[in-house]
C-alpha cells in the first residue's frame, strides 16, 4: 500500500505502508530534498534484514518527524520517530507498526486505504493503483542494479589486479611473420597477376 503524507511540512507523495514491520524508515535523499540536514540525527542501535540479503543493515541514525494525514479541516498530526538509511529507494518512507498504534489506524488493503480518527470524525486516507504499480515497476530496475553491485563487490574480493590476465595464447603463437606465414592466392578467376596475401594456416574453402 503505498499512501501520501505530509512529513514536516512537505507533502510526500511515496510513503510505503508496512505492518510487518517494527520501525519507521525515512531515506536520506528524502531528507535532503526536504532540506533536512543529516546533521540533525541522532545515534541508534538499531539494525535490520531485508534490505540487502544476508547482511543486516545500519542505520545512519534517527531522527522525529512531524506526521500529518486528512485536510485543513480534519487531519490529524503525530511525532513520529525514523530511522533513517541511505540506499536508493522507490519510496520516500516507510512507515510500520509504531505509526499504525500512534495513529490508531484501520487499514483496508483491498481498497488501498487507510481509516484514521480526527478531530472532525474519520480520516481517510487514500492510495493509487497506478502509483503503487509504478512503484513496483521502479522496484525492479533498483534491485537489478543492486544485484550488479553485489556481483561487482564479490568480484573485487577475488580478482588480483597484480596479475596480468591470461590470453591463453604466448607471444610466440601471437607473432605474425608476413614472409613466412602467408601466401598468395588469385582471386581472379582469369587472370593470374591480380592476386593477394592469405595466412598460410587458413582452411580450404
Amino acid at each position: 500500500m503505498v499512501l501520501p503524507a505530509i512529513i514536516e511540512g512537505y507533502d510526500v507523495s511515496r510513503i510505503f505502508i508496512d505492518g510487518g514491520s517494527s520501525i519507521n524508515l525515512i531515506y536520506a535523499d528524502t531528507l535532503r530534498k526536504m532540506n533536512i540536514s543529516l546533521a540533525n540525527l541522532t545515534p541508534t542501535n538499531t539494525r535490520f534484514h531485508g534490505i540487502t540479503p544476508e547482511k543486516p543493515t545500519y542505520p545512519l541514525g534517527k531522527i522525529a518527524l512531524d506526521v500529518q494525514f486528512g485536510t485543513k479541516e480534519n487531519f490529524r498530526k503525530e511525532k513520529l520517530e525514523f530511522e533513517v538509511i541511505d540506499w536508493p529507494s522507490q519510496y520516500h518512507a516507510l512507515l510500520g507498526r509504531p505509526a499504525y498504534a500512534r495513529f490508531m489506524v484501520v487499514p483496508h488493503y483491498t481498497y488501498l486505504l487507510w481509516r484514521i480518527p480526527g478531530p472532525k470524525g474519520p480520516i481517510m486516507v487514500k492510495g493509487s493503483f497506478a502509483l503503487s504499480d509504478k512503484c513496483d515497476k521502479d522496484f525492479h530496475k533498483i534491485s537489478e542494479s543492486f544485484g550488479m553491485q553485489a556481483e561487482y563487490e564479490a568480484s573485487k574480493l577475488t580478482t588480483n589486479h597484480d596479475v596480468i590476465p591470461d590470453g591463453g595464447r604466448s607471444l610466440q603463437e601471437q607473432a605474425f611473420d608476413t614472409s613466412k606465414d602467408s601466401k598468395e592466392v588469385q582471386i581472379h578467376p582469369t587472370d593470374p597477376k591480380k592476386t593477394t596475401s592469405i595466412a598460410t594456416n587458413l582452411d580450404s574453402a
